[in-house]
């Protein structure tokens, strides 16, 4: 299935514009996720709207209602919405253009992968894409989602643009009251030499599928093993030795420091690491699912109460 695009409109330049989509660049399905059951009949939870003097009400019966005093509203129309239209609705006009590397990563929110909607609009798009590239700018544009207007960043990326939505200033907070209490000092020579080292020894170059999700793993070989009827095995946490003082630890942890690897779950057998790449977590727990079919199959049935 063809990816869904989540806003289309036109991106432009001055007078220079072409069609363009926007997609989500990250995706939560394969997150486990638990829903909310009845604790005896196991029946999924529905979560219904509830007026405190109606009791159950109908989805089609709300509106929408903005709260200017406590307990009092203006209600909001859906053509109120639709007659608030602005440019950034359905164009990414590009105001300015800075250095990637002024904006600071506490704005940074969510990516997107930005392309060229239609045959006609990929020698625009491909002119705008190279300029960025070869400037080593960024572009900054506005753009209206979710019903708010965000502003965001534009480069080239491989054959597309990158699209990173900005949070408002008032969004992030300052430091200062959680670091405005901090020492400045200089630390002790020899221990700022230690640490340094134990650093080197621990550069590596990036790659994010060497930092799998632990807990995600562990989460998910519960759950197989809830499925087959046995008893989660918890594995134990590490051992902590007791730290005399800060040097004695930097020292022993520059003796037993070794190179930055891979984690755990890479150095699993090539057995695993294939079964890994033919399915996501969900593909997993099919097994363990049809595991426990067979098992419940081979039990007597339960009476009902």
């Amino acid at each position: 299935m063809a990816p869904r695009a989540s806003w289309k409109g036109h991106l432009r330049l001055s007078l220079v514009s072409c069609a363009v989509k926007m997609y989500p660049a990250t995706s939560s399905a394969d997150r486990i996720s638990f829903n909310q059951l009845h604790k005896d009949t196991h029946n999924r939870i529905n979560m219904k709207p509830v007026d405190p003097e109606l009791g159950l009400v109908e989805r089609s019966d709300l509106i929408k209602g903005y709260e200017y005093e406590p307990k009092q509203y203006v209600i909001i129309e859906d053509s109120d919405l639709e007659a608030v239209r602005i440019e950034s609705n359905h164009t990414l006009n590009i105001e300015a253009f800075v250095d990637e590397d002024e904006i600071d990563v506490l704005y940074q929110d969510a990516p997107y992968y930005l392309a060229p909607d239609g045959a006609m609009a990929e020698e625009t798009f491909i002119v705008l894409r190279e300029a960025m590239r070869r400037s080593g700018k960024v572009a900054i544009a506005r753009l209206v989602l979710s019903s708010r207007e965000r502003v965001v960043t534009i480069g080239a990326r491989e054959n597309g643009m990158f699209i990173t939505t900005l949070r408002n200033p008032n969004e992030v907070r300052g430091t200062t009251e959680y670091f405005g209490n901090i020492p400045a000092g200089d630390p002790d020579a020899e221990m700022l030499d230690l640490a340094e080292k134990l650093i080197e020894q621990k550069v590596t170059s990036f790659n994010p599928k060497d930092y799998e999700d632990r807990y995600e793993l562990a989460l998910m070989a519960m759950i197989k093993e809830k499925l087959k009827g046995h008893k989660p095995i918890v594995a134990a946490a590490p051992e902590r030795g007791n730290v005399i003082n800060l040097m004695d630890a930097l020292k022993a942890s520059l003796g037993e420091a070794k190179p930055a690897a891979r984690s755990k779950g890479k150095a699993a057998s090539g057995k695993s690491a294939s079964a890994a790449k033919e399915s996501p977590a969900k593909a997993s727990l099919k097994a363990a699912l049809e595991a426990s079919k067979s098992t419940k199959s081979k039990a007597a049935p339960r009476k009902k109460a």
